[in-house]
């Protein structure tokens, strides 16, 4: 056995030769962890893989290492970035590859931090290193990514493990929660390639605590049904994004989505995805009012995504508008906004090489911090628009308010990628945390109606006209993550960091 132990040590060596050169394939890889490709176990394996990277590195390599594997993870995750703004909006191929790869770079940046601060202060070897230190700082520098300059929350580990029983952290601990979980669930197959005896031993047995926890999780329901269920009719047109917003398009794409919804007429809501008809709400008024009220005469509310201006300010602002019975007009309107999208963080001179083709306006306007639900057959949703539902923090005061969930998005930018399945993982981790069913409605998919529980009740085939129908329950009661959003787990993670900080100061001063 001793003998193994050392043979196994030997090739790990000489595999570190080789680190910096591995930790690009390895970091690619773990992209396959989430949709389409949900091989969840490489969510494990690669993070692991990183973490025997980073031992005996010298905190330099240490972060040539982790930068080297996240620009791997980003470059095979998210190419689809270059589909979108280059494809679709149209804008010059270096332009295009600018922002992506410095969006990948940026996103390098903050492994390689992880990477230099676990070699420069951490504990070299010992279950300390792998089955807290180094999960916190990765745990620690997802949350900041997540929000630090706008923020990008894409590729979390969480988001892996919406199949295993993992899943159950959601609840309590959110995106996060689950994160962490992984972390350390790498962290102990480290532990147990590196360590001594008792370091896999306390692997083992942190493994099956975190994993039985989980399992027991996933039994308890948090929140509680509400009344009976809602009949909801979920509209996808799927009108080419580069035919979306020609002039001669529109009257055809109106047209398209009414016959779409008059025979779902009397679903108790009719939802419409992201800027379903491409104009501002001001020109097409008549429109709008004949829609509402077929809907208000058949007894269904209308939810639908729309641009608008605001007369008195002149700002525009991408909406929901909800038409309930015998109510007047709701507006959402958007609060996370899309750089290069719906704003342009550039001098004047450079906009009309960025502007993108499917938001032909001026910048757009972030709406207002404390927007109240919109109120539809008898019911509270907690409205989101596009990619705003990845900032799972920022609508806990709405879902607070809500018995369902509505995402409206327009996934066609990315065409035909691995971009829409990772949102609808993101949608569906929204819905697991909150203990809310949501409704999701997209321009050409992935349009879903999901479960409380973060399961698929029914989707539309993408690119393809349809509409998604079926029953969705309203839900009572709050989970604890909508509570205390993340603060649960940074404050464990950030005070178990200071704790281990100034225990190692003093143990150095003796």
């Amino acid at each position: 056995m001793a003998a193994s132990r050392v043979d196994v040590a030997a090739r790990l060596r000489g595999l570190l030769g080789w680190g910096r050169w591995l930790a690009l394939p390895l970091g690619s890889l773990l992209a396959l962890a989430f949709a389409p490709g949900a091989q969840y176990l490489l969510a494990f394996a690669c993070t692991a893989a990183l973490f025997v990277l980073w031992h005996d590195a010298s905190p330099r390599e240490a972060a040539w290492r982790g930068f080297l594997f996240t620009v791997g993870t980003f470059l095979a995750g998210t190419y689809w970035l270059y589909h979108s703004i280059h494809l679709v909006g149209q804008a010059p191929v270096w332009v295009a590859l600018l922002l992506m790869l410095g969006l990948v770079a940026i996103m390098g940046v903050y492994t390689a931090i992880v990477g230099y601060v676990g070699a420069r202060w951490a504990p070299a070897r010992g279950a300390l290193r792998w089955l807290f230190l180094l999960p916190a700082l990765w745990v620690l520098s997802e949350w900041f990514r997540g929000w630090f300059l706008s923020g990008f929350p894409w590729l979390a580990l969480g988001y892996s493990q919406l199949a295993t029983p993992l899943r159950g952290f959601a609840p309590l601990l959110g995106v996060y929660g689950v994160s962490l979980a992984v972390a350390v669930t790498a962290g102990a197959l480290a532990a147990l390639l590196l360590g001594e005896r008792r370091d896999r031993i306390v692997a083992a047995v942190i493994v099956l605590c975190v994993w039985g926890t989980g399992t027991a999780l996933t039994r308890i329901e948090w929140t509680l049904p509400r009344g009976a269920p809602i009949r909801a009719a979920l509209v996808q047109g799927a009108v080419p994004q580069s035919m979306k917003w020609a002039a001669d398009q529109r009257a055809h794409t109106m047209q398209l989505y009414a016959d779409m919804m008059v025979p779902h007429l009397g679903a108790d809501v009719i939802v419409w995805p992201e800027s379903a008809i491409p104009a501002l709400e001001a020109n097409v008024r008549p429109y709008l009012g004949q829609m509402s009220a077929l809907a208000n005469e058949s007894g269904s509310s209308l939810l639908m995504g729309l641009l608008r201006r605001d007369a008195a300010t002149g700002s525009y602002y991408n909406s929901v508008a909800a038409w309930a019975l015998d109510q007047p007009v709701q507006w959402y309107d958007k609060r996370r906004l899309v750089p290069f999208g719906e704003f342009f963080p550039v001098p004047q001179a450079v906009r009309e090489w960025l502007r993108l083709m499917n938001l032909p306006y001026s910048d757009f306007q972030p709406g207002r911090a404390d927007p109240a639900p919109l109120r539809a057959a008898g019911e509270t949703f907690a409205p989101t628009v596009c990619y705003e539902d990845a900032y799972g923090s920022e609508q806990l005061g709405l879902v607070r308010q809500s018995s369902l969930l509505v995402n409206v998005t327009n996934d066609a930018w990315f065409g035909d990628s691995t971009a829409p399945h990772q949102h609808l993982d993101i949608s569906r981790m929204r819905a697991l945390e909150s203990g809310r069913a949501m409704l999701r409605a997209t321009n050409d998919g992935v349009t879903a109606l999901i479960g409380h529980d973060g399961s698929l009740l029914g989707t539309l085939p993408q690119f393809q006209p349809g509409v998604l129908t079926g029953e969705v329950q309203p839900r009572t009661g709050l989970t604890p993550y909508v509570r205390f959003g993340n603060w649960p787990v940074l404050a464990v993670l950030w005070v178990g960091l200071a704790v281990i900080a100034v225990s190692s100061r003093r143990s150095s001063r003796r």
